[in-house]
């Protein structure tokens, strides 16, 4: 029987990860040369090949994915379960590693990882900025950030925000040569701010009147993959924006933007962490989402949303 060694399975992983043997290696902390040596003996002593390389990019194969959907989940928990034992009787250590879009990361960055990590100095949070609706198992992460919508199955969820709504919104200067829509279907003859996912897609707006809903997909000038950047660019008068209500706020109490069909606004559900169902979290993520339900509980905005759900297979 083949005993492949803990070492060269974490180079693979690491390799997987990054999709670049330069960066696995400074992660690891060892060079690239004995990194590729690793990898070459793994896949030699599996007689597969793991990899497709190029000069440019570093692919998985078909094998490759094959095992680091095994591999991963279980090289995840006997690092947990070392991690745990390291930790009986001192302070809490380890890592969490954590997919979410910018705008879900960014209220437990300003509320919650201050204390968190003053409270837990041997603990390290790495956050992924990603706008996919990603497998964080699959993509070896320890949990995620999403509306409770997008949550897959069978799996845990704690709520930290009120629900929110989408806005159309647009400058007074832009307004003052464009003539305002009176329902979604208008913003067609207007330049539209569009955004595209990391994926490739273009989002279409969505619209809800009265339980009714209206799916437009809008054109204009240009395309951007940041909400923020699409305030910025509303307010430079580039053109009309469909982004969160909660980032818009203050610029619509100002006047420097004008919310656009507020009939029209979509309520969409609260943002929740989230982590597998099936397996034990790590001590370090069971104190950070321990220390996101407190602040969500103590928080007079988020207040009475902070529970944990184990979200069913019929919601996705």
């Amino acid at each position: 029987m083949l005993r492949t060694g803990l070492s060269e399975l974490t180079a693979f992983i690491a390799v997987a990860e990054h999709r670049s043997f330069r960066a696995a290696a400074k992660k690891l902390g060892v060079s690239a040369p004995a990194l590729s040596h690793a990898i070459r003996n793994l896949e030699s002593g599996l007689n597969v090949r793991l990899f497709n390389r190029t000069t440019r990019s570093v692919a998985l194969t078909e094998a490759g994915e094959h095992l680091l959907r095994r591999a991963g989940p279980a090289l995840a928990d006997l690092e947990d379960g070392i991690n745990e034992v390291m930790s009986a009787g001192t302070r809490p250590s380890g890592s969490i590693r954590i997919s979410s879009a910018e705008a879900g990361a960014r209220p437990l960055i300003l509320h919650v990882l201050p204390d968190f990590l003053a409270a837990y100095p041997e603990i390290h949070v790495e956050v992924v900025v990603d706008t996919r609706l990603i497998d964080i198992v699959a993509d070896g992460f320890d949990a995620g950030i999403r509306v409770l919508d997008d949550v897959p199955r069978d799996m845990i969820a704690v709520e930290f925000g009120p629900a929110f709504r989408f806005a159309a919104v647009a400058s007074p200067e832009y307004l003052s040569g464009h003539r305002p829509p009176k329902t979604p279907q208008d913003l067609r003859q207007h330049k539209c701010i569009r955004y595209r996912f990391l994926s490739g897609t273009l989002y279409h707006w969505e619209f809800e009147r009265r339980s009714s809903g209206l799916s437009v997909d809008v054109d204009g000038p240009m395309t951007l993959g940041n909400p923020n950047l699409m305030v910025d660019a509303a307010l430079a008068g580039i053109g009309v924006a469909w982004v969160p209500e909660y980032l818009v706020v203050e610029h619509l109490a100002t006047g420097r933007l004008v919310h656009l069909l507020p009939d029209w606004s979509p309520s969409m559900p609260g943002l929740c962490l989230y982590y597998p169902a099936n397996r034990h979290p790590p001590e370090a993520l069971r104190l950070f989402s321990q220390a996101v339900r407190e602040w969500a509980n103590k928080s007079t905005k988020y207040k009475g949303n902070a529970k944990s759900v184990a979200v069913p297979r019929t919601a996705v």
